[in-house]
């Protein structure tokens, strides 16, 4: 296992070992990030990676794609079956492309009708969905509805007042830092009432409404996107989905080839992997335990004087006012990191301050869901995070918490194999935080003894 990269590149070895190390022992807490199975893993990484097939499947540039295409087709109908779609195409390298891909196809590339509507980034939105220094911004003519200022939850009203006075061409629906559930039937609503296109981004609930937990979005959107990572627990990528034959057509030529070359056919595997677990029914399960673990560290969180923006979440995510709690943003990001969880510093609704230093941070359960984790490791994390927040210069506390971390992860291996490997090659350094110097060695003594 990775003998090879170990022989060519001695150095590329030595970072991913000390990145195998980082997501063993610490929390991975950012609401967008997961850990694929070992079988995803190994699909990214096989020779299809060394095959051109610009094309679809039985209608390539290239020869030789025989079982290209059947790998293709397989993640084609996969993906169908998943999501209840009559079309998907799932050669989109990530969700910003995806993104622009749909909005092409829904406006003519742009002629047929220029003006969009979408969340708010600073409010919950994604920077595909118009903001300014995007090509959604740049290319298209952009109004934002926003959340409600009191409550920060999405106010249909006041959303379908702003479609009618804008009369978009489009409204995109998606979020990536907005806590509560989406209504895309009301959205569809809003798009029927001003003759607008309905695109629906679920990146970050993919994965829920598989489960069931979320309102399903295919039914009622005119096209469909979602990154194959996040909830969905697949490889970096993405695809697009929709029930309408004519814009199917013209999502195909817009990926390719009006906007993509050959397709990473090693990554849409892959995807076909992570597609096929999905289909299974423990995903179910595991959906709706991210949803009953945000809501256990939510409670956590508020019962130890954190302040969540909506008050709390319906889905995989909250969002977090620190600045009740005497810090930012950036601070609280640092000293939770030095500790060994990992969040990510996020603008408020409404937010005072830059978004390189705002008031919130944002975090999220998929990834320790995957680990097996519960609501009662929920609540013990929620404490830990708190005390950190208050105490976020307190050195003494965050060390004693990293090693009590470092024996929760312990309980909930993630790649042992790997992991053992980097304690085979890697050398405690000085620059090692304490779970590298002091708990690695226990740890596999443990493992190897169970």
């Amino acid at each position: 296992m990775l003998d090879h990269i170990k022989q060519t590149d001695p150095e590329t070895f030595d970072n991913i070992l000390r990145e195998v190390l980082r997501q063993e022992f610490g929390l991975e807490m950012i609401p967008s990030e997961n850990y694929v199975s070992p079988a995803v893993l190994e699909a990214a990484g096989t020779v299809l990676t060394n095959k051109y097939a610009e094309g679809y499947p039985h209608k390539r540039y290239y020869g030789g794609c025989e079982y290209i295409d059947k790998v293709e087709e397989l993640a084609i109908e996969r993906a169908k079956k998943l999501f209840n779609a009559k079309f998907a195409n799932v050669q989109p390298y990530s969700g910003s492309p995806a993104n622009m891909a749909a909005l092409f196809a829904l406006t003519d590339w742009g002629r047929q009708g220029k003006k969009i509507m979408g969340m708010a980034l600073d409010q919950g939105g994604h920077l595909t969905h118009g903001h300014k220094v995007n090509f959604s911004g740049i290319l298209f003519d952009v109004s934002s509805y926003k959340v409600d200022p009191k409550t920060h939850y999405l106010d249909y009203d006041a959303i379908e007042e702003l479609a009618k006075k804008e009369k978009p061409h489009v409204i995109i629906a998606g979020a990536t830092a907005y806590p509560r559930e989406i209504d895309f039937k009301r959205f569809r609503e809003i798009a029927d009432s001003v003759g607008a296109y309905l695109l629906s981004d679920i990146s970050h609930i993919a994965g829920l409404i598989v489960a069931g937990v979320h309102q399903d979005a295919v039914q009622y959107s005119d096209v469909t996107t979602t990154t194959t990572h996040k909830t969905l627990r697949g490889p970096r990528g993405a695809i697009i989905l929709t029930n309408n034959e004519e814009l199917a057509q013209k999502i195909n030529k817009i990926v390719f080839p009006g906007m993509q070359g050959g397709p990473h056919e090693h990554l849409i595997a892959a995807k076909s992997v992570a597609f096929a677990e999905a289909l299974k029914p423990e995903f179910k399960e595991y959906g709706k335990q991210i949803v009953r673990n945000a809501k256990a560290l939510a409670t956590s969180l508020i019962e130890n004087d954190g302040t969540l923006i909506t008050g709390g979440t319906d889905n995989h995510l909250i969002l977090m006012d620190v600045t009740k709690n005497g810090t930012i943003g950036a601070e609280a990001e640092k000293a939770l990191g030095e500790a060994g969880i990992t969040v990510n510093k996020n603008t408020i609704p409404y937010d005072t301050r830059s978004p390189f230093s705002p008031s919130g941070i944002r975090l999220g359960t998929p990834a320790l869901t995957t680990r097996g984790m519960k609501e009662k490791e929920m609540e013990q994390i929620g404490v830990w995070i708190m005390e950190i927040i208050k105490n976020p210069k307190n050195d003494d506390l965050k060390k004693k918490i990293e090693a009590e971390i470092v024996e929760l992860c312990k309980k909930f291996p993630l790649y042992p194999e790997l992991t053992e490997l980097a304690q085979k090659y890697l050398k405690p350094s000085s620059s090692f935080s304490i779970f590298y110097t002091l708990s690695i060695k226990k740890s596999f003594k443990l493992w190897k003894k169970n």
